[in-house]
């Protein structure tokens, strides 16, 4: 099993997409959309069709205030999906904090392990990944959902998300992964207020300074919908988040983004190739 390539196959050079695929009833977005088995292997297949480089398939939902479900739960809720997407050659990743979901998920087929937690949640991940060889996405982390804000405490949050995840590259990689398996994710919305979110999406070329492609998860997150509110300060629903998750996307592309997690995938995958033609131009004059 070998990771998940960087560049583009084909040779193309773009940030790529990550489509979600929430097997779960309870997530923020699109909660209940794709908890049946069979929507969700069809929605994970149009999500392909759309553009998507990358499945993201989750079986616990990381809301803010979300309770944990049990493993033998998550492993029916995801394993079959991720069964089906990679028979038919789709590169699948699995959202879990984990190992032993994530173990069963590689079996399956899964080429990445995507890790909100970074380790942190099950100690036992960063041995079961160096095991498998497959891409292991290393996200910032303070805690689980139902305490994180108490976390999002920072004097500044460049520097400390870029110090967290250094020592968090330092101790999987202790534990076995290569350097050439890691991906960091700065965890937006995770022990994060949306004045944190701004500077960490700002802080992107400071965080690619620690040599690893960055995964960029702003879509539909609340952070967005507080942006766009109404004048009475209701802030916009999830689901019209999206036009200005697509800024984001191209924004965060052209700073140098190894990949966007995203929930409506046809708009985003435009907007990272306009990102890419953007940066072939400005490097040619």
């Amino acid at each position: 099993m070998t990771s998940v390539p960087i560049s583009v196959p084909g040779g193309a050079e773009r940030c790529l997409v990550m489509g979600v695929v929430n097997v779960t009833p309870d997530s923020f977005s699109d909660g209940g959309m794709w908890f049946d088995e069979a929507a969700a292997i069809q929605h994970g297949f149009e999500l392909v069709r759309e553009g998507a480089d990358i499945v993201d398939v989750g079986g616990e939902s990381t809301r803010p205030g979300a309770a944990r479900v049990s493993m033998d739960e998550e492993l029916a809720r995801v394993v079959p999906v991720i069964r089906a997407l990679s028979a038919e050659g789709v590169v699948v990743s699995v959202d879990t904090m984990r190992a032993e979901v994530a173990k069963a998920a590689v079996e399956a087929g899964a080429r990445i392990v995507n890790d909100v937690s970074g380790g942190l949640a099950d100690p036992a991940m960063p041995r079961v990944v160096a095991a498998t060889g497959v891409t292991y996405v290393v996200m910032h982390w303070r805690g689980h959902s139902h305490d994180m804000y108490s976390r999002a405490v920072y004097a500044d949050v460049v520097t400390e998300v870029r110090e967290e995840l250094s020592k968090r590259v330092d101790l999987v990689l202790a534990e076995g992964v290569t350097p050439e398996q890691v991906v960091l994710d700065p965890g937006l919305g995770f022990a994060k207020n949306a004045e944190h979110n701004w500077a960490v999406l700002a802080g992107i070329p400071r965080l690619a300074e620690l040599g690893f492609p960055l995964l960029i998860g702003a879509s539909r997150k609340r952070f967005l919908g507080r942006l766009l509110a109404d004048p009475d300060g209701t802030p916009r629903p999830f689901s019209r988040s999206d036009d200005a998750t697509l800024a984001v996307t191209a924004l965060a592309a052209h700073a140098g983004a190894w990949c966007v997690r995203v929930h409506e995938v046809g708009p985003n995958a435009d907007a990272v190739r306009v990102a890419a033609a953007w940066k072939r131009a400005g490097a040619g004059t």
